[in-house]
C-alpha cells in the first residue's frame, strides 16, 4: 500500500462532480466503452472475454472479491479525467494542498537545540509549488519514499521555518512512522 500516493488520489477523487458507477455490470460497461471492446477489458482484468460479456448483459452481477477490487480500481483510475486534471492544476497553481498527518517528526539542527523526534499531529496548508511537486512526482511514478521526502521538505519550510521567519539553521526534517495521512485540495 502506498500511503502518500493513495492519499493524493483520494484528495483528487473528492473533486469528482458525479459518482463513479457502483455496480459491477455498470463498471464493466464503463470500462468496455473506455477501452473500446470486451477483449481489452478482459485482458486488463485477467478474466475471459465471455465473462466480460456476461457482466455487460447483466447475466452476472456479483464479482469475486479480487475481481471487484480490480474493477473498482480501474474505474476510479479512469473516471472523470478532465475533472481530475483541473483539480490537480488548481492545487498546483493557486490553491495549494492541505496535509493532515500524525507522524514522528524531528529535525537535524546545530548543537544546542532540542531536535528530538516526537509524534506530532499537524494540519498544514502547503503552498502550490509543493502541491505541484507532489503531483508531478506521483505522475512520474515516484515511490512513496520520494513523496514522503517532498512532504518533509514542505513541512520544514512551512511548519518548522515558517517561511523563513524562524529556525533558519534547520538542515533536514525527519518525517517517519506515519500513523495517519490525509490530503485535501
Amino acid at each position: 500500500m502506498t500511503m502518500f500516493g493513495d492519499g493524493l488520489d483520494a484528495a483528487v477523487h473528492k473533486a469528482f462532480t458525479r459518482p463513479a458507477p457502483k455496480t459491477a455490470p455498470a463498471q464493466m460497461r464503463y470500462l468496455v466503452k473506455q477501452l473500446g471492446g470486451t477483449k481489452a477489458v478482459a485482458q486488463m482484468l485477467r478474466i475471459s472475454q465471455r465473462t466480460v460479456e456476461r457482466y455487460v448483459k447483466d447475466q452476472i452481477k456479483k464479482p469475486r472479491p479480487g475481481l471487484a477490487a480490480r474493477l473498482e480500481r480501474e474505474v476510479k483510475a479512469r473516471w472523470q479525467p478532465q475533472v481530475r486534471a483541473k483539480a490537480r492544476k488548481k492545487a498546483a497553481t493557486t490553491g495549494g494542498i492541505i496535509i493532515d498527518t500524525r507522524a514522528r517528526l524531528g529535525y537535524t539542527a546545530p548543537i544546542g537545540t532540542t531536535d528530538q523526534d516526537r509524534i506530532r499531529h499537524l494540519t498544514v496548508a502547503l503552498p502550490p509549488q509543493y502541491a505541484a511537486r507532489l503531483f508531478d512526482a506521483q505522475e512520474a511514478g515516484a515511490s512513496d519514499q520520494e513523496l514522503q521526502e517532498i512532504a518533509a521538505e514542505a513541512l520544514k519550510e512551512v511548519y518548522f521555518q515558517d517561511g523563513g521567519r524562524r529556525a533558519g539553521s534547520l538542515e533536514e526534517v525527519r518525517f517517519t512512522d506515519v500513523e495517519h495521512l490525509e490530503f485535501e485540495l
